[in-house]
């Protein structure tokens, strides 16, 4: 029998890759294609809605170290995004189009993968033998979103999120923004260093302060279906974050440490940074600058920021509903639903939140699903490897004050003797995280047919 997954994003298409290569058929249900979403373009799967950038790439940083785990454990996701990644320093970013076609081209591909366009209204009836993964992502539709209500009762939560806007690379004025990375950290393709990764609009004193206030100023979009808007607070609207102060903005997606304007030797007041969205460079995105403004108001206000004057935006910000569960009354560490045990959730719906986190949980749902249909128990990671700490956070964290959670060193267990320094800590932390990951992994032996 095949495991069936609601819902093609990362999560799902994760899930699937996994499933399949370890010897199971799957049926992959996505409704795109026959019932659009608000903010999708494609029907095309694991496409890439919010950004580009999957974040920090070396061992350093807690999701560069979760990437190393999903790529030792045969990530799809990890492998097309390294694939078609973009310049943008220390961190990995993809242009978001051949991500998604290669996905879906690898997908399609599979013989034990098959896609069917159909909107799942409800959680399919499941048994002990045909495990259901419900990977709807933070759009998930009306009727399926009851459901899931009913099926966990008052911990059916949900929040906002909101989307950068990208601006067409030939319409900035290149004669006032420099190229840099931060601290210099760039990785070209082999890691070799470059010139910098990010174009970056500096501000002076005046220009910031004027720019604060435009933003304060600006009338943003309605949102509809909530009384009271619950942002995440990882992915901020600017205008949420300049109306909690003036310096807000300077201390967070804007600030300048690191970024050496070449032309006076010294960092800006302030600086907004544009990301390459895609492999031709002709598009790029604004870093952290997602908002729910009006596209009008957009349009007048983002071209306050130096080098975008006479700026032509591709895709303006908006504002999206995002779902999901009070995973730790919900969930165990191995995805599973308590209630049903052939049920699972992964993706942002289960309580994780990043593109990456929500890849790294369907990898697991993925896995598990084929260990079950092969009589096998679900096995969860070692909670001192980042995708074993990142299930056992959605599974234990308080439930009282739940909120989904990016993959932080903060989640997993300290080191029995650390070293002083942070970088040498987490460092420490990645070489036993992928010790440990490497013994799990070879001990997770999971019968393939030849």
């Amino acid at each position: 029998m095949p495991v069936h997954i609601i819902g093609g994003g990362l999560a799902g298409s994760e899930a699937a890759w996994q499933a399949a290569s370890l010897g199971v058929p799957v049926v992959i249900h996505e409704m795109r294609g026959v019932q659009p979403t608000a903010v999708h373009k494609t029907d095309k799967l694991a496409e890439l809605v919010c950004s580009n950038s999957f974040r920090g790439d070396k061992l350093d940083n807690a999701v560069g170290l979760l990437k190393e785990e999903m790529r030792r454990l045969g990530s799809l996701v990890m492998r097309v995004a390294d694939e078609v990644r973009v310049p943008a320093g220390a961190a990995l970013a993809v242009d978001r189009e051949a991500f998604s076609d290669r996905v879906t081209t690898a997908i399609a591909a599979h013989p034990l993968i098959s896609v069917e366009r159909c909107e799942v209204p409800a959680i399919p009836a499941s048994s002990r033998d045909v495990p259901v993964i419900v990977a709807t992502g933070p759009l998930t539709s009306t009727s399926l979103s009851a459901d899931i209500a009913s099926f966990v009762g008052r911990d059916h939560l949900a929040f906002f999120d909101a989307i950068s806007p990208i601006v067409l690379a030939e319409t900035i004025d290149h004669s006032k923004v420099f190229r840099a990375s931060r601290w210099d950290r760039s990785l070209g393709p082999q890691g070799e260093t470059s010139d910098g990764d990010y174009l970056n609009c500096p501000f002076t004193k005046d220009e910031y302060e004027g720019f604060v206030a435009a933003v304060v100023a600006a009338e943003k979009a309605a949102i509809h279906d909530f009384d009271q808007t619950k942002f995440f607070e990882g992915c901020l609207p600017i205008e949420v974050m300049a109306h909690r102060g003036p310096q807000t903005l300077r201390f967070g997606p804007m600030k300048a440490s690191g970024l050496t304007d070449p032309r006076t030797g010294r960092w800006p007041y302030a600086v907004v940074q544009l990301r390459q969205d895609n492999l031709a460079g002709d598009h790029y995105s604004l870093v952290g600058f997602q908002t729910q403004l009006k596209w009008g108001e957009q349009a007048r206000v983002l071209r306050m920021i130096p080098g975008l004057e006479q700026a032509e935006f591709v895709r303006f910000g908006m504002i999206h509903r995002n779902t999901y569960i009070n995973g730790p009354t919900v969930l165990d560490a191995t995805w599973q639903t308590r209630a049903r045990p052939s049920l699972f959730f992964a993706g942002q719906v289960s309580g994780v939140e990043g593109y990456v986190e929500s890849a790294a949980s369907g990898l697991i749902a993925g896995r598990n699903a084929a260990r079950m249909t092969k009589g096998l128990a679900p096995l969860a990671p070692p909670r001192t490897t980042a995708i074993g700490a990142l299930g056992y956070y959605v599974s234990h964290a308080d439930p009282r004050h739940y909120d989904p959670s990016n993959i932080t060193f903060g989640i997993m267990p300290a080191l029995d003797a650390p070293p002083r320094g942070k970088q040498e800590r987490h460092l420490a932390m990645s070489a036993r995280a992928l010790a440990d990951l490497d013994h799990w992994h070879a001990a997770d032996a999971v019968p393939v047919p030849i």
